[in-house]
């Protein structure tokens, strides 16, 4: 319905905003019209012009999420904590204790006849692993497309069908290839972005310290199945176990249901002339923006270099044991492994949310930590030392892991850190399914673990110091700034939050502008010389006066407090006035 009426009816002649005003914007649903003449005083001078505004007023069915500071706690915020660690210790608790597994296999295989019987076992394991990885970016970009608790419910499906499937075919070494290492693979890959996803939405001071506790599950649930699976793997066979490993994965499709996203997916790329249809689509789909940063890129290309060998010691712990150290417990040292790993994950996470700690720098240390080690362990003399070793490799397993959400996420941003991390995991893929295999083979081929696991140890140091050219790379904003760091071509923005200057109103005024820009409040209004205000982003509802002298005003009301964020760019050509009220 649309009105006409007068300015004097809805505004005080003096030019302020009345009481009657304020409840008619808040109470009204209806599109309002209204024209008349209206004088101001700005800068001592009169100035009068013909006025037509249009104001739009939608009360929404209920209150937008999107765009909104993490909380750092509630109940929402725990509950998701809580079921990221399942899902995060349900997926890489599995993968982890495939050694377990794999012992059995080999076994089998042997027994076949197969001279080949280690690598082949391993690479069920490494397929799991390398699938996880390798379709991160396509988990990435559905998530975009259908959201975190869709995505995640389907990599749950998935994950169970999987193991339940491999129950049925554990005579066959190359269904398991299909039911285990890529079906398993492709779940796990659904439901693991997301998990790290879903933190940066929750939480921000704390999102070192929570991302150390949810990566922390991974290493609780390495300890506690290995024990269980050998039980049930001795008493009822593969068959059951996997069975049983199918019912725990329908944790995943549980947990699914408690994330739900805080900030929006990321704006669909403007058509621009000569670009294809093909070339749109996929702008669509993947975010490009995080490729235009220089210190992803560097990040994106060291972390699969140090992957190499990062999974041979937990595929081939337990045979490089029963070879080394025959007659001592094949369970103990991935245990270890797992409880510093978890232990890890908390101190470095807390450790990374401190002032002034760089969470690349300690990920170069855990890095080369990680490399020496494994280095070392053709070296160890004695079972204890080994155990020493694995509690150590285990610690700065965990410091590694639990940083990967919270870099991404000060790198590119909110809006892209789900396919940042995405895309880092698919690169990683390639050399975390080659490595175990390979070390699997130059095992059969020597009968030691000595060529194997020293190939395995270069790779982290080497890809640790490559990482140093992050350090000579500019400093870059995110890919979608945070509230708390607008900038404008590397300065920051001007805020300021004002009162109205009537005294009347219980809204405030905040108005964005460039540095060294003049900047006045008049009745509410922000006047800024020479600027315009785009990509508001908000869902709220909008008042917008065109002006006879060809200057346009943007008022924002927002009736429920939301916050609008803006970002500014020089123009030249006109006066511009943007104020937010709320």
């Amino acid at each position: 319905m649309t009105l006409n009426r007068s300015l004097s009816e809805k505004i005080e002649s003096n030019g302020h905003v009345s009481h009657e005003t304020e409840k008619f914007l808040l109470d009204s649903k209806k599109s309002i019209c209204i024209s008349d003449n209206l004088g101001h005083a700005v800068n001592g001078k009169e100035k009068a012009f013909e006025s037509f505004i249009e104001v739009h007023i939608e009360t929404p069915p209920r209150r937008n999420t999107f765009d909104k500071e993490p909380p750092d706690g509630g109940v929402r915020a725990w509950s998701v904590m809580v079921s990221a660690f399942i899902c995060n210790g349900v997926i890489f608790g599995i993968i982890n204790t495939y050694g377990v597994i794999h012992s059995l296999l080999t076994d089998r295989l042997a027994e076949q006849g197969d001279t080949e019987a280690s690598s082949k076992a391993a690479l069920v394991g490494s397929l799991t692993i390398g699938t996880t990885f390798l379709l991160s970016p396509v988990a990435g970009c559905l998530t975009d497309k259908i959201g975190l608790r869709l995505t995640t419910f389907i990599g749950g499906v998935l994950s169970a069908g999987g193991l339940l499937m491999s129950s049925f075919l554990t005579q066959n070494i190359v269904a398991l290839y299909l039911t285990y290492g890529i079906m398993f693979g492709l779940g796990a890959a659904l439901a693991y972005t997301p998990t790290l996803a879903i933190l940066g939405h929750y939480f921000k001071r704390y999102l070192g310290k929570v991302s150390g506790f949810v990566t922390a599950g991974s290493s609780v649930f390495t300890v506690i199945l290995p024990p269980g699976m050998d039980y049930m793997l001795k008493g009822y066979g593969l068959e059951a176990t996997l069975r049983m490993m199918s019912l725990i994965s329908t944790f995943i499709i549980m947990c699914s249901f408690v994330y739900k996203p805080l900030h929006p997916p990321p704006e669909p790329p403007k058509k621009k002339p000569g670009r294809s249809k093909t070339n749109m689509f996929l702008r669509s789909i993947v975010n490009v923006q995080i490729w235009k940063c220089k210190k992803y890129v560097i990040w994106a290309m060291c972390v699969p270099i140090a992957l190499f060998g990062y999974f041979v010691p937990y595929v081939h712990m337990m045979k490089f044991v029963q070879t080394a150290f025959p007659g001592r417990s094949e369970n103990l040292p991935v245990m270890c492994i797992g409880i510093t790993s978890g232990m890890g994950r908390l101190m470095f996470g807390a450790i990374a949310d401190m002032r002034g700690v760089n969470r690349i720098y300690l990920q170069q240390l855990s890095l080369v930590c990680i490399g020496l080690i494994t280095l070392l362990l053709p070296l160890t003399s004695s079972y204890v030392l080994l155990i020493v070793f694995t509690l150590v490799m285990g610690l700065f397993d965990g410091c590694f892991i639990s940083l990967l959400g919270p870099i991404a996420y000060e790198i590119c941003g909110p809006s892209g850190a789900t396919q940042a991390i995405g895309f880092l995991l698919g690169l990683s893929s390639v050399p975390l399914t080659v490595g175990p295999p390979v070390a699997g083979k130059i095992f059969d081929r020597t009968g030691s673990y000595t060529m194997p696991l020293i190939m395995a140890g270069i790779p982290p140091i080497i890809g640790s110091a490559v990482m140093l050219l992050i350090r000579f790379v500019k400093d870059e904003r995110p890919t979608t700034p945070s509230t708390d760091s607008k900038t404008l071509n590397g300065t920051p923005e001007c805020t300021q939050k004002l009162p109205l200057m009537n005294g009347h109103s219980k809204f405030t005024a905040e108005a964005y502008a460039i540095p060294d820009r003049p900047t006045a409040l008049i009745n509410g209004r922000a006047h800024l010389a020479d600027t315009v205000v785009e990509n508001t982003n908000t869902s709220v509802n909008s008042h917008t006066a065109l002006m006879s002298d060809s200057c346009l005003s943007t008022l924002i009301v927002n009736v429920e407090e939301r916050n609008v964020n803006a970002s500014c760019r020089s123009f030249a050509s006109k006066r511009q006035y943007m104020y937010s009220v709320y």
